[in-house]
């Protein structure tokens, strides 16, 4: 067997040893294949990061954090998987950008004569003969003969981008086109340059724009040509992402609406807690300041209108006003009542300034709003029924 084969083989088998990940590359899969057909068992594959495969674009890649273990999912993930975009299958050729040091261009200040310029055509001439034979390295060196004479000259500069880009030198191309149409905005072999090297380098959109820029201004054949590769991958991408962009929307929506139902879960638990503390259609006695804190809270956080009556075993009005005001806490459940000894709970007496019994206040989102002193059934009655309604 050829030495130089086997020296490859060798060097194959040991860049798997190191990296078995590779052995998941779908152009691998007939070797994957004869390799299980012998019973090797291949390493499972990590999830790979999002990327667009390309004809000369690499392996996928494994998206590790530290320690070289996969990622694991985070709890903002909520149970479902990430989203793993699939390859696009694109045509055409894609080459790695060139980095050459840039060319040298023309000086924009030199007075270009008629000498000069008759000196540039005949230099052009010479590299488009230089084109024809396939001496791309000689037509280069004679076009950028002719820009030194003449650095005003759009074509000298788009020809140039030519000959870069059928060397497959896409960033020079680029680099005279772009002084191209510096010089000349219209210029369609500028934009045609152009637009072949964003393809090379497999920028689809500016590709597509240069070379549709390009066909309005100049009908040309090869034009077209590059539009018919261009324009289907260009649209295989649109799609591509159109159709990731869904999922992850769709994602988020669920997301948004799992979020929301546990929101909801919550607020239900919450407002069941808080509704066993106030005793729908019960007058509730407070025993003490934090007790009254903690039904005052519940009463805000359900939105309701609260009564706190200041009362004492001693007095006379207190006691007939009771019956009505357990009368009036049957008929709005949804208003809170407290009950409140002055001798059994000096302090909250204290707070609200109770100088006689019976006292009525009416109470919305923690504060004060209204209040009844003496023992009104009327004015009572009247007051729960007006800040009831508002509730």
């Amino acid at each position: 067997m050829d030495a130089a084969k086997v020296a490859q083989l060798r060097a194959f088998v040991g860049h798997c040893k190191s990296d078995p990940s590779v052995l998941h590359d779908p152009s691998l899969g007939f070797f994957r294949d004869y390799l299980e057909s012998l019973g090797v068992q291949i390493p499972a594959s990590s999830a790979s990061k999002s990327h667009v495969k390309q004809e000369s674009g690499g392996m996928p890649s494994t998206e590790f954090g530290d320690g070289n273990k996969p990622k694991q999912k985070t709890e903002d993930d909520d149970d479902e998987d990430e989203i793993v975009e699939s390859d696009i299958e694109l045509e055409g050729e894609v080459v790695e950008p060139d980095d050459d040091s840039p060319q040298k261009m023309g000086d924009p200040s030199v007075e270009v004569t008629e000498e000069n310029r008759d000196a540039a055509q005949m230099s052009k001439a010479k590299a488009v003969d230089a084109i024809s034979e396939g001496k791309f390295e000689d037509a280069i060196d004679y076009i950028t003969e002719a820009i030194t004479l003449n650095p005003t000259s759009a074509i000298l500069y788009a020809t140039r981008a030519s000959v870069f880009v059928k060397m497959r030198k896409p960033n020079a191309a680029i680099r005279d086109a772009d002084a191209a149409l510096q010089i000349n905005s219209d210029s369609a072999k500028g934009y045609k340059s152009r637009g072949m090297a964003k393809a090379l380098l497999g920028k689809w959109e500016e590709a597509a724009f240069d070379l549709h820029t390009a066909s309005k201004l100049d009908h040309d054949e090869e034009i077209h040509s590059v539009l018919k590769m261009v324009e289907p991958n260009l649209q295989k991408i649109e799609e591509h992402h159109k159709k990731y962009e869904r999922l992850k929307k769709e994602r988020e929506q669920r997301k948004a609406e799992r979020l929301r139902l546990r929101a909801e879960a919550v607020d239900r638990k919450a407002e069941s807690e808080y509704l066993s503390v106030l005793q729908d259609g019960n007058v509730v006695g407070i025993h003490s300041s934090v007790e009254l804190e903690t039904k005052l809270k519940a009463a805000t956080k359900l939105s309701r209108l609260a009564v706190l009556y200041f009362t004492a075993a001693w007095c006379g009005p207190c006691r007939s006003i009771a019956p009505v005001y357990k009368s009036l806490a049957e008929r709005h459940p949804k208003t809170v009542f407290l009950k409140i000894d002055i001798d059994e709970v000096h302090n909250v007496a204290h707070q609200w300034n109770v100088s006689s019994v019976p006292t009525f206040f009416f109470v919305k989102d923690g504060k004060e709003i209204d209040k009844v002193v003496g023992a009104d059934k009327t004015g009572l009655e009247r007051k729960i029924a007006l800040h009831s309604t508002k509730v």
